[in-house]
């Protein structure tokens, strides 16, 4: 322990860890003066990425930094790993993976002199024009849940806050600051809400970012059903309700915030200027109880990343570490889907290719640069494209041509970047296809020669209507970070054999997807956009209209060959306490090791409302070796099949009979099964 630490002890009791959280907290509010208290409530002005001091409490601020794929430029003044984006991370479908991630970008924060990540970032996928597409896991909010809970675990056991974002509907840019989010009360809580409370119950995240957008005509940072009413009361949630920045524009009354539990407005004082919040109180707008719990929350957070310990007691930081920079391999490898394989074109084999052309506009393309995409934007101190990697994997091997007739191969990587109207934070993409040079090189290429392979780098959906059919291979890679040219190169040449599973659907025409309806369903009226489709999002949507998508959720490709055989209920009854229990097994019948996903939907036969044809609500993923055999599990619980009641504005359970769906992906099952429930 140093002197330093010591003296502060000494003075300040809240500095001793003999007291618990609690506590503490209870010491340093009985010294806090009315206008301390307001000071805590804003960042610093003239320092956006930190809470504000109190000095003569030594009361220090905390820093938070921006990064949904590691730990940000404009926000730690620093280069650090790149990870692969979050739907690169969601397509692994591997929750110990997650956590992994969390736990190695936590310590790249507290490296950077940070104490909260803003991520994960979970809204759901309802469109794929949503320029922060590449920033979340997925359009099913049970899978975020499987991804972002680990995420979140793997983040707070470094002692670095998790910030999960943006409450709530927060599913598109354009007019992001002022657009009403308007969307029924049950598809509110069983599709966008449903990842926040089912994160918010197991994980508990230290904080959670207030969105820009208006929800039923209520600003997000001031909806008090929303933050006070549900996540705090009904949820329990003891953490810390933080803005957006600048997400308070538009809001005059401080005391809106404050009753609906805002802690922490940022970057500066807007809603929560002294004078406005003095006045407020005097005119008793707000109560002493409703300021105390906004610094409580606040406070606790600050014990929790460790602000008021001993530094010698503090997890250790690292940054662009080689154990680092491996799990952010690792993310590509396991995240990179294979789409299309026709006629097993891939593997190629470094033993008989001589020639290969690498060809595309984002073959060379370095992603990491400053703002590039917005909050997302990290610097890292290399990034490995994709023709690096190649050249670096085939040098001496192979002969590199710029001329398709003579390659054997031709790898064309196109797809999208960060710049404005594509993948990018702050305005959403204007244009659902591929740039048309990217589809004229596709088709020119595959025309002179058949051996041509697809890599897309990208981080939502693209249609392949107008080239699909004559390309034999198709590889979503995603923006498979810092380390991604090597994945990639190992991914073609077999090293690594792909078990992605695309975590949304990938539409053949945007009008097959739910909100492309009319002007008003996306992207609104400039005051309104309308969630016409209630709960049917993403393959929800498709399977009820029965849509065939270009590539179905939950879908992937594999080298190898996977058989499904023996399914076993142990029960079929599920009640209170006692979930159904169902074993599969599962062989690799072919040649190469590999790994499969297996994914659980289920299906109600008999209910008062209407529900999805099926929802995912279980998987699980096993690695097997060539003839091997193993039996997996997986269990439906109670709480799988609840379901929101807008009678009576709550969960409720559903009586009667369900389908349980086992297979590969949404649209592929290979057996069912029926159970009961009877709580």
């Amino acid at each position: 322990m140093s002197r330093r630490f010591e003296k502060l002890k000494n003075k300040f009791p809240y500095y001793n860890d003999v007291f618990d959280t609690e506590e503490r907290i209870d010491l340093i509010m009985r010294e806090l003066k009315l206008f301390d208290k307001f000071r805590l409530l804003s960042g610093r002005r003239f320092s956006r990425w930190f809470s504000k001091p109190i000095l003569r409490l030594r009361i220090p601020s905390f820093g938070m930094t921006d990064g949904s794929n590691g730990v940000a430029f404009h926000s730690s003044f620093r280069k650090n790993t790149k990870f692969p984006n979050s739907k690169c991370l969601s397509s692994t479908w591997n929750r110990e993976l997650a956590k992994e991630y969390g736990i190695a970008i936590a310590k790249e924060v507290r490296a950077s002199k940070r104490h909260v990540l803003l991520a994960p970032g979970i809204n759901i996928d309802r469109t794929p024009m949503n320029g922060r597409t590449f920033e979340y896991f997925s359009e099913d909010p049970y899978l975020t849940r499987e991804i972002g809970s680990p995420f979140v675990e793997g983040i707070q056991s470094q002692r670095i806050g998790a910030c999960l974002k943006h409450f709530v509907a927060n599913n598109q840019e354009t007019n992001r600051f002022s657009i009403n989010s308007q969307v029924d009360e049950r598809a509110l809580q069983e599709i966008y809400l449903r990842g926040f409370r089912d994160i918010v119950l197991r994980s508990n995240p230290w904080l959670i970012m207030g969105s820009y957008n208006k929800i039923n005509g209520v600003r997000g940072c001031a909806h008090k059903a929303l933050l006070r009413d549900t996540l705090m009361n009904k949820w329990g949630y003891n953490g810390c309700v933080i803005t957006d920045w600048f997400a308070t524009r538009g809001i005059t009354q401080p005391e809106d915030c404050i009753k609906a539990g805002l802690s922490l407005e940022m970057p500066k004082p807007i809603t929560y200027k002294t004078n406005q919040l003095r006045k407020a109180y005097k005119q008793g707008k707000f109560t002493m109880e409703e300021l105390d719990d906004l610094v409580r929350r606040l406070l606790r957070v600050m014990f929790y990343v460790g602000l008021f310990d001993d530094p010698e007691s503090i997890p250790p930081g690292e940054r662009n570490t080689p154990k680092i920079q491996r799990v952010a391999r690792r993310i590509a490898e396991e995240g990179i889907i294979l789409l299309k394989n026709e006629n097993d074109i891939l593997p190629l084999d470094i033993d008989r290719v001589k020639t290969i052309a690498i060809l595309g506009p984002n073959k060379n393309k370095r992603f990491g640069k400053l703002l590039y995409g917005g909050s997302a934007a990290v610097i890292s101190p290399y990034e490995i494209t994709p023709e690096v990697g190649l050249k670096k994997k085939l040098e001496g091997k192979v002969e590199f041509t710029e001329d398709r007739m003579i390659a054997d191969y031709c790898i064309v990587f196109v797809g999208l970047d960060h710049s404005r109207g594509k993948d990018c934070e702050g305005i959403d993409r204007n244009n659902f296809e591929l740039p048309k040079d990217q589809i004229k090189l596709i088709k020119e290429t595959v025309n002179i020669n058949p051996n041509t392979i697809v890599v897309l780098l990208n981080g939502s959906p693209v249609p392949m209507i107008q080239w699909i059919d004559n390309i034999p291979a198709i590889v979503e890679a995603w923006y498979p970070g810092m380390e991604g040219g090597l994945a990639i190169a190992d991914v073609l040449f077999g090293d690594i054999n792909p078990s992605g599973k695309l975590p949304i659907t990938f539409p053949k025409e945007l009008t097959d997807s739910p909100a492309h309806k009319s002007v008003k369903t996306f992207p609104g009226d400039g005051e309104n956009v309308r969630y016409e489709e209630g709960l049917f999002v993403g393959y929800r949507y498709f399977d009820q209209q029965q849509i065939e998508p270009q590539f179905p959720f939950g879908f992937g490709l594999s080298y190898t060959t996977f058989e499904y055989s023996n399914l076993k209920l142990a029960n079929n009854l599920i009640s209170k306490g006692r979930p159904v229990s169902i074993s599969i097994d599962i062989t690799n019948t072919g040649q190469r090791a590999g790994s499969e996903i297996v994914q659980l939907y289920i299906s109600a036969n008999e209910s008062p409302i209407i529900r999805p044809p099926k929802e995912l609500k279980s998987f699980t993923k096993a690695h097997l070796e060539p003839g091997q055999t193993k039996t997996v599990e997986l269990q439906v619980s109670l709480s799988d099949l609840i379901y929101y009641d807008s009678r009576i504005h709550n969960w409720t359970y559903g009586l009667g009979t369900y389908t349980v769906r086992v297979g590969s992906s949404s649209r592929d099952i290979k057996f069912e099964t029926l159970v009961a429930c009877k709580p």
